[in-house]
């Protein structure tokens, strides 16, 4: 759910935010917490690779155990936390050694309630299990694109994917963005939702909060100098003077495939996402 601000000023007259409700009361559990280096878009040596970042406030990085390292051990969920680093919520799992550890909140996933990573695990809400003991139509979210690698898809606020099909060695799962892909039948997965599906309703109401979030102004490429921009220039609103709208570098910026052709994943894709077969 989200809270509203009375319209007190133009920042606030739309924002909304989440009301935390489905956050547990107390801390975070500092042994779990670390203070990274905030590298603000540069490389090593100090040059901008990421445009537009910068700023914003601190905040710690909560360890979060993406391969489900505690396989065929119960935990209890403790608590429910906020994570600054993503807009999805993490569960706090206390373990039958003493052990803690964060992993993604799924949808029904509350306080008390027990969760376990097994080859034989029931298939209830925030149980991990390999891909082929997972029955066809089954939801998932946190898989892992090689077996042992750790979660590494579906893992944003309300995301979710579907198993569609087993065949050899292989499964068949429905992406959030749509896309069918072939995934080793040993990748292992999380069952059911992301939760924190309401972070869609949010909004900033003002430039501010984005600057909260470490994010920078970004600037028209046509309000630019012609040595900044393949669009700048020219006397007044000038048209950008292309056939097409190019990126900083001189690419295509709309309509054109940036995927590499001969990507080693592409033959284990089977249906691609929305929109991608536009020529």
């Amino acid at each position: 759910m989200t809270r509203f601000f009375k319209p007190s000023n133009p920042g606030s007259r739309h924002r909304n935010i989440s009301d935390f409700k489905d956050v547990s009361l107390g801390k975070r559990d500092k042994k779990l917490t670390v203070a990274l280096l905030r590298c603000k878009g540069r490389n090593n040596r100090g040059i901008i690779t990421s445009r537009h970042r910068g700023g914003g406030h601190k905040r710690l990085y909560r360890y979060v155990d993406h391969h489900r390292s505690k396989i065929g051990m119960v935990g209890v969920v403790k608590a429910i936390h906020y994570d600054p680093y993503r807009n999805a919520r993490l569960a706090l799992i206390y373990y039958q050694d003493g052990t803690k550890q964060y992993i993604l909140q799924g949808r029904g996933l509350k306080p008390g309630t027990n969760v376990l990573s097994s080859v034989s695990a029931p298939i209830s809400e925030g149980n991990s299990l390999p891909l082929k003991n997972i029955p066809l139509g089954t939801q998932v979210h946190n898989l892992e694109c090689f077996p042992g690698g750790g979660g590494k898809l579906i893992r944003a606020a309300g995301a979710v994917g579907q198993l569609v099909a087993k065949e050899k060695k292989y499964a068949a799962v429905r992406l959030p963005s749509g896309e069918v892909r072939l995934f080793l039948r040993n990748c292992w997965a999380t069952i059911g939702q992301v939760g924190h599906e309401d972070c869609l309703n949010i909004t900033l109401g003002k430039a501010g909060a984005t600057r909260w979030k470490g994010r920078r102004p970004k600037v028209r490429g046509s309000a630019m100098n012609p040595c900044d921009h393949p669009h700048g220039g020219g006397e007044g609103r000038s048209p950008i003077g292309r056939v097409r709208p190019v990126s900083l570098w001189g690419k295509a910026a709309l309509g054109v495939r940036t995927r590499t052709k001969k990507k080693y994943s592409t033959p284990y894709i089977i249906q691609r996402r929305k929109g991608f077969n536009r020529s």
